[in-house]
Protein backbone atom coordinates (compact mmCIF):
# COMPACT_ATOMS: atom_id res chain seq x y z
CA UNK A 1 0.00 0.00 0.00
CA UNK A 2 1.23 3.49 -0.82
CA UNK A 3 1.46 5.78 2.20
CA UNK A 4 2.06 9.47 1.67
CA UNK A 5 0.68 12.57 3.33
CA UNK A 6 0.18 15.73 1.31
CA UNK A 7 -2.75 17.91 2.44
CA UNK A 8 -2.93 19.81 -0.87
CA UNK A 9 -3.03 16.61 -2.88
CA UNK A 10 -5.81 15.36 -0.62
CA UNK A 11 -7.76 18.57 -1.26
CA UNK A 12 -7.27 18.11 -5.01
CA UNK A 13 -8.43 14.50 -4.78
CA UNK A 14 -11.52 15.48 -2.79
CA UNK A 15 -12.34 18.29 -5.25
CA UNK A 16 -12.01 15.84 -8.14
CA UNK A 17 -14.33 13.38 -6.45
CA UNK A 18 -16.91 16.05 -5.63
CA UNK A 19 -16.79 17.63 -9.08
CA UNK A 20 -16.77 14.29 -10.84
CA UNK A 21 -13.49 14.86 -12.65
CA UNK A 22 -11.45 12.12 -11.01
CA UNK A 23 -12.13 9.61 -13.77
CA UNK A 24 -12.08 11.99 -16.71
CA UNK A 25 -9.18 12.87 -18.88
CA UNK A 26 -9.16 16.55 -18.08
CA UNK A 27 -5.57 17.12 -17.04
CA UNK A 28 -3.34 17.08 -20.09
CA UNK A 29 0.13 18.47 -19.45
CA UNK A 30 2.90 19.86 -21.59
CA UNK A 31 4.90 17.77 -24.02
CA UNK A 32 8.47 18.96 -23.37
CA UNK A 33 10.84 18.96 -26.34
CA UNK A 34 14.38 19.58 -27.47
CA UNK A 35 15.07 20.88 -30.99
CA UNK A 36 18.50 21.10 -32.60
CA UNK A 37 20.36 20.84 -35.89
CA UNK A 38 22.54 17.79 -36.43
CA UNK A 39 24.42 17.89 -39.73
CA UNK A 40 21.90 18.16 -42.56
CA UNK A 41 18.91 17.39 -40.32
CA UNK A 42 16.73 19.29 -37.89
CA UNK A 43 15.90 17.04 -34.92
CA UNK A 44 12.92 17.38 -32.57
CA UNK A 45 12.77 15.08 -29.52
CA UNK A 46 9.51 15.07 -27.52
CA UNK A 47 8.94 13.38 -24.16
CA UNK A 48 5.76 11.29 -24.25
CA UNK A 49 6.28 8.54 -21.65
CA UNK A 50 3.59 5.94 -21.11
CA UNK A 51 2.04 6.34 -24.56
CA UNK A 52 1.85 3.45 -27.01
CA UNK A 53 3.17 4.17 -30.52
CA UNK A 54 -0.32 3.50 -31.93
CA UNK A 55 -1.67 6.43 -29.89
CA UNK A 56 0.75 8.96 -31.44
CA UNK A 57 -0.22 11.00 -34.50
CA UNK A 58 2.21 13.25 -36.39
CA UNK A 59 0.90 15.57 -39.14
CA UNK A 60 2.39 18.32 -41.27
CA UNK A 61 0.19 20.86 -42.99
CA UNK A 62 2.09 23.55 -44.86
CA UNK A 63 4.84 24.33 -42.35
CA UNK A 64 2.91 23.46 -39.17
CA UNK A 65 4.05 20.23 -37.50
CA UNK A 66 1.44 18.83 -35.10
CA UNK A 67 2.10 15.97 -32.68
CA UNK A 68 -0.86 14.45 -30.82
CA UNK A 69 -0.66 11.65 -28.30
CA UNK A 70 -3.18 10.00 -26.03
CA UNK A 71 -2.27 8.47 -22.70
CA UNK A 72 -4.95 6.07 -21.54
CA UNK A 73 -5.41 4.68 -18.04
CA UNK A 74 -3.34 1.59 -17.28
CA UNK A 75 -6.27 0.07 -15.37
CA UNK A 76 -10.02 0.17 -15.82
CA UNK A 77 -11.03 2.86 -13.32
CA UNK A 78 -14.55 1.44 -13.12
CA UNK A 79 -13.21 -1.77 -11.53
CA UNK A 80 -10.79 -0.24 -9.03
CA UNK A 81 -10.78 2.49 -6.43
CA UNK A 82 -7.92 4.82 -7.34
CA UNK A 83 -5.95 5.84 -4.24
CA UNK A 84 -3.44 8.13 -5.93
CA UNK A 85 -3.35 9.35 -9.52
CA UNK A 86 -0.53 11.71 -10.44
CA UNK A 87 0.19 10.67 -14.03
CA UNK A 88 -1.77 12.89 -16.41
CA UNK A 89 -4.14 11.18 -18.81
CA UNK A 90 -5.78 12.43 -21.94
CA UNK A 91 -4.82 13.94 -25.25
CA UNK A 92 -1.57 15.86 -25.51
CA UNK A 93 -0.82 18.14 -28.42
CA UNK A 94 2.14 20.22 -29.51
CA UNK A 95 2.50 22.39 -32.61
CA UNK A 96 5.77 23.62 -34.07
CA UNK A 97 6.12 26.08 -36.94
CA UNK A 98 8.80 24.78 -39.29
CA UNK A 99 10.96 26.99 -41.48
CA UNK A 100 10.69 26.90 -45.27
CA UNK A 101 14.24 25.57 -45.35
CA UNK A 102 13.12 22.12 -44.12
CA UNK A 103 12.03 19.22 -46.32
CA UNK A 104 8.70 18.28 -44.71
CA UNK A 105 8.09 15.53 -47.31
CA UNK A 106 10.86 13.34 -45.85
CA UNK A 107 10.33 13.46 -42.07
CA UNK A 108 11.19 10.27 -40.20
CA UNK A 109 9.89 9.37 -36.73
CA UNK A 110 11.20 6.94 -34.10
CA UNK A 111 9.72 6.22 -30.68
CA UNK A 112 11.95 4.67 -28.05
CA UNK A 113 11.97 4.78 -24.23
CA UNK A 114 9.13 7.32 -24.14
CA UNK A 115 10.86 9.78 -26.50
CA UNK A 116 9.49 10.57 -29.96
CA UNK A 117 12.35 11.68 -32.23
CA UNK A 118 11.51 13.42 -35.49
CA UNK A 119 14.27 13.97 -38.06
CA UNK A 120 13.56 16.60 -40.70
CA UNK A 121 16.09 16.98 -43.53
CA UNK A 122 17.34 20.41 -44.50
CA UNK A 123 15.95 21.16 -47.99
CA UNK A 124 18.47 21.07 -50.84
CA UNK A 125 17.54 24.62 -51.80
CA UNK A 126 18.59 25.80 -48.33
CA UNK A 127 22.04 24.21 -48.42
CA UNK A 128 24.99 26.37 -49.46
CA UNK A 129 25.96 25.96 -53.10
CA UNK A 130 28.23 27.63 -55.63
CA UNK A 131 27.00 29.68 -58.53
CA UNK A 132 29.11 29.92 -61.63
CA UNK A 133 29.24 33.30 -63.30
CA UNK A 134 29.83 33.40 -67.02
CA UNK A 135 30.93 36.29 -69.11
CA UNK A 136 33.71 36.77 -71.52
CA UNK A 137 36.74 34.54 -71.33
CA UNK A 138 36.91 34.25 -67.53
CA UNK A 139 34.61 32.31 -65.29
CA UNK A 140 34.39 32.91 -61.60
CA UNK A 141 32.66 30.93 -58.84
CA UNK A 142 30.88 32.75 -56.06
CA UNK A 143 29.68 30.99 -52.95
CA UNK A 144 26.02 31.73 -52.15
Amino acid sequence: MLMRTDPFRELDRLAQQMLGTSGTWSRPSAMPLDAYREGDEFVVALDIPGVSPEAIDVDVERNMLTVRAERRPAVNTDDVQMELSERPLGVFSRQIMLADTLDTDHITADYEAGVLTLRIPIAERAKPHKIEIGGGATHKEIRA
